[in-house]
């Protein structure tokens, strides 16, 4: 039976959800039922649905709402940068994850 663990695009969620979670939780308040707390709905909602790919066959439609999360994410990644939210180095850092994750999962979908 296949673990999460076992697939890199998991593992490499898994960091970036975690080191999202740090950025939001310091976040001013007043984003907390807005931005921050519609990014980390969607980064957590993309965890299941990396995990449901994993256990099914009929991925397909799973990693296309995967990538249409990580688009999202890219949305609201800029809105942080220009509300100052992030810094520059985060928002870039954060950029390159959700690109790579990308990458990872149009890989996947192509196996």
């Amino acid at each position: 039976m296949p673990q999460p663990a076992d697939y890199p695009l998991f593992d490499h969620w898994y960091r970036t959800l975690n080191w999202l979670l740090g950025r939001c939780e310091r976040m001013p308040k007043h984003t907390r039922f807005t931005v921050s707390g519609r990014m980390v709905n969607l980064a957590t909602e993309t965890t299941e649905l990396l995990i449901e790919a994993i256990y099914t066959r009929e991925r397909t439609d799973l990693l296309r709402r995967i990538n249409l999360n990580l688009e999202k994410l890219r949305f609201f990644n800029r809105l942080c940068k220009d509300r100052r939210y992030f810094s520059v180095t985060q928002y870039e850092f954060f950029a390159r994850e959700i690109n790579a994750a990308g990458k990872m999962c149009g890989g996947w979908a192509k196996q």
